[in-house]
C-alpha cells in the first residue's frame, strides 16, 4: 500500500515559490557588484561615481522600508523620512562620541544603534498610525515627521541645529577597512548592508507573516474575521520598516560623514514615495530600481536643464502613473506577459 503526500495548500505553494531565488535576481546583484569595478577608478577615463551609487543605495533602502508598510500592508505613510533622519543623527552622534575609536565609531555598531532607536520610535508611533482611515494615517505620519524635524532644528546643542553635524570621523568597518576618498569601501559596505536588509525583508514577505499582511491589505475586516491579529501585525511591520529606514539614514550619514536637518526633512519621505511609485510598489526590487532610475534621471536632466529639471521629472512620473500600472517593474512584467502570450499562440 503506497502512501501519498497530501497536496500542498495554495498558501504553502505561494510561499515556496516566492522564497525561491530566480536567475534575474542573481543578475541584479551581479550588476551591482559590476558597478564597483566600472566606476571605482579602476578603468582609465571612467570617472568615479561610487559616492553617488552609495547615495542611491541609501535611497533604495528607504524606499524598501516604505514598500513593506505600503506595498504589502497597505498603510499609507509620509513619516519614513523621520526615521531616516533619526537614524542618521544616531550614527553621526555615536561616531562623534567615539572620535574614531572602537567601538562607538565602528559603522556596524552605529547601524545597530540606529536600527534600535528608529525601531523603538516606530513602535511608539505605530499605535497612532493604527487609528482612523488612510487620510488620518497620512496626516499622523506627516505630523510625526514634522515634529522630529523641528526638534532636530531646535536642539542645537545636540544636533547642530540648522548647520547639522559635520566633521564626523568614522572608524574602519569592523576595525579592518577604512573609508577611502574614492568611495570604494563606502560602496561595498553599503551594498552589503542593502543585501542583508533586502534578504530579511524578502524572508518576511514570503513567510506566513507576510501572507497575513497581504490579507490585511486586501481586506482588513475579512482578515480579522478569520483570526488574523490585524493591529499586532501592523505594529510589527511598521516597527520593522522604521528600523530599516533608520539603517538607511545611518548609512547615508556614515558614507557622507555628516548629518543635517535635510536628512529628516519632509522631502525625504516624499522623494522615497515617488521612487517607490516609479519603480513599483509591492515588488521589493521596485524601490531599488526606482531609486537608481530616479537619481540618474535627476542628475541627467539637471545637467541638461538645471532650472526646469523638476518639471520634466514630474512629467515622466505622471505619464508613468497614468499609463503604466505597477511602475517600471509592472511595465517589464506586462511586456513579458505579452511576449509569453504571443509565444503560446498557435
Amino acid at each position: 500500500m503506497s502512501m501519498t503526500q497530501p497536496p500542498k495548500s495554495d498558501a504553502g505553494a505561494q510561499m515556496l515559490a516566492g522564497a525561491r531565488w530566480r536567475w534575474h535576481e542573481g543578475l541584479f546583484w551581479l550588476a551591482a557588484i559590476g558597478l564597483f569595478f566600472l566606476f571605482g577608478d579602476f578603468i582609465p577615463g571612467v570617472p568615479t561615481r561610487l559616492m553617488l551609487l552609495s547615495e542611491i543605495i541609501s535611497l533604495g533602502l528607504l524606499a524598501l522600508s516604505i514598500d513593506l508598510v505600503l506595498g504589502y500592508a497597505g498603510v499609507v505613510t509620509l513619516g519614513q523620512g523621520a526615521f531616516f533622519g533619526l537614524g542618521s543623527y544616531v550614527a553621526a552622534l555615536m561616531a562623534k562620541a567615539g572620535m574614531g575609536a572602537f567601538p562607538l565609531s565602528d559603522p556596524v555598531v552605529g547601524l545597530l544603534a540606529a536600527a534600535a532607536v528608529s525601531g523603538f520610535a516606530g513602535f511608539v508611533t505605530s499605535f497612532l498610525v493604527l487609528r482612523g482611515s488612510d487620510l488620518t494615517r497620512l496626516m499622523v505620519t506627516l505630523g510625526v515627521a514634522l515634529i522630529l524635524a523641528e526638534l532636530a532644528n531646535q536642539m542645537r546643542w545636540l544636533t547642530g541645529g540648522a548647520d547639522g553635524l559635520h566633521g564626523v570621523i568614522m572608524g574602519p568597518v569592523l576595525g579592518q577597512w577604512d573609508f577611502d576618498l574614492w568611495g570604494r569601501t563606502a560602496y561595498l559596505y553599503s551594498l552589503a548592508v542593502l543585501f542583508v536588509c533586502f534578504w530579511i525583508s524578502r524572508r518576511i514577505v514570503n513567510s506566513p507573516f507576510g501572507l497575513s499582511l497581504k490579507a490585511i491589505k486586501g481586506n482588513a475586516l475579512r482578515a480579522r474575521a478569520i483570526g488574523v491579529p490585524v493591529n499586532a501585525r501592523l505594529v510589527a511591520i511598521y516597527t520593522i520598516a522604521a528600523a530599516i529606514a533608520g539603517v538607511a539614514g545611518a548609512l547615508l550619514a556614515q558614507t557622507t560623514q555628516s548629518a543635517s536637518p535635510d536628512m529628516i526633512a519632509f522631502h525625504r519621505s516624499a522623494d522615497a514615495l515617488l521612487i517607490l511609485v516609479f519603480g513599483g510598489a509591492g515588488y521589493l526590487y521596485g524601490g531599488l530600481i526606482g531609486a537608481g532610475l530616479f537619481r540618474v534621471m535627476q542628475d541627467v536632466i539637471g545637467n541638461i536643464t538645471l532650472q526646469y529639471w523638476q518639471f520634466w521629472l514630474g512629467l515622466v512620473l505622471v505619464l508613468l502613473v497614468l499609463f503604466v500600472r505597477g511602475g517600471v517593474i509592472g511595465l517589464i512584467e506586462g511586456m513579458r506577459d505579452r511576449l509569453t502570450r504571443k509565444g503560446d499562440a498557435p
